[in-house]
């Protein structure tokens, strides 16, 4: 049983080797880089000198021989140190910054993406799947837009849900009236659900300003004012 505390091994030591040629009688020797006091091993001709016998080291940047060396002497200086990378990533920090791109090569696990509602946080998920027809999503430069199908949820799914106090959906919705169209749709396959799909206009008054053009794609059918609430 070992007494005491065990010596134990880490990864995270590197090492670097300066070899230089002395002069005739020289004694003095510049480690170019410096090094950490008492991490350096220093070998002439291949063999390695003692500390304090026969070399001191002790400013962290010269290397003092205590017997002049030989004309053509190989010295080579083993500066020893922790590997370390400024700003590197922790692996236990609970929480890091980092500015800048990241590119990952491969899968992101453990990664989840916080999705809102009108601002408001509802949850985590690491995976986002659009089912049913008509539900889609496209990329605008670094925003990703998610098309519903549908509608709004609430009065039998038309229009815009109004919730309780308690901020939960209600039987009733709302439809705004009067709407305008003020640039070019196309209402296709990309944001329209399949070719076969029906479009509905939810506001009984709407009007497409001039210069603006809305398409109806090929295989869709356009029903507009379907609710007809100005005749209620």
């Amino acid at each position: 049983m070992a007494i005491g505390n065990p010596i134990t091994l880490t990864n995270n030591v590197a090492s670097k080797s300066i070899s230089v040629t002395a002069t005739a009688d020289q004694t003095l020797f510049t480690v170019t880089g410096g090094y950490r006091i008492n991490q350096l091993a220093v070998f002439r001709n291949g063999v390695r000198l003692a500390d304090g016998a026969d070399f001191t080291a002790r400013d962290g940047s010269s290397v003092t021989l205590l017997s002049p060396a030989n004309l053509g002497d190989t010295l080579e200086f083993q500066v020893f140190d922790d590997f370390r990378v400024a700003d590197a990533i922790v692996s236990a920090e609970a929480s890091q910054t980092i500015q800048g791109d990241l590119t990952v090569t491969g899968t992101l696990t453990g990664a989840a993406i916080g999705i809102q509602s009108t601002g408001t946080v509802v949850g985590a998920a690491k995976t986002l799947n659009f089912i049913g027809a008509g539900n889609t999503f496209a990329m605008d430069g670094d925003t990703v837009n998610i098309s519903i199908a549908g509608g709004g949820g609430g009065g039998g799914g038309l229009g815009t849900a109004i919730n309780y106090e308690d901020a939960t959906t209600s039987p009733f919705s709302y439809i705004d009236r009067y709407v305008q169209v003020n640039e070019n749709l196309l209402l296709d396959a990309t944001n329209a659900g399949v070719s076969t799909s029906i479009i509905v206009s939810v506001a009984p008054n709407i009007e497409i300003n001039s210069g603006v053009a809305v398409t109806v794609g090929a295989g869709k059918t356009m029903i507009i004012d379907v609710l007809d609430i100005g005749a209620l």
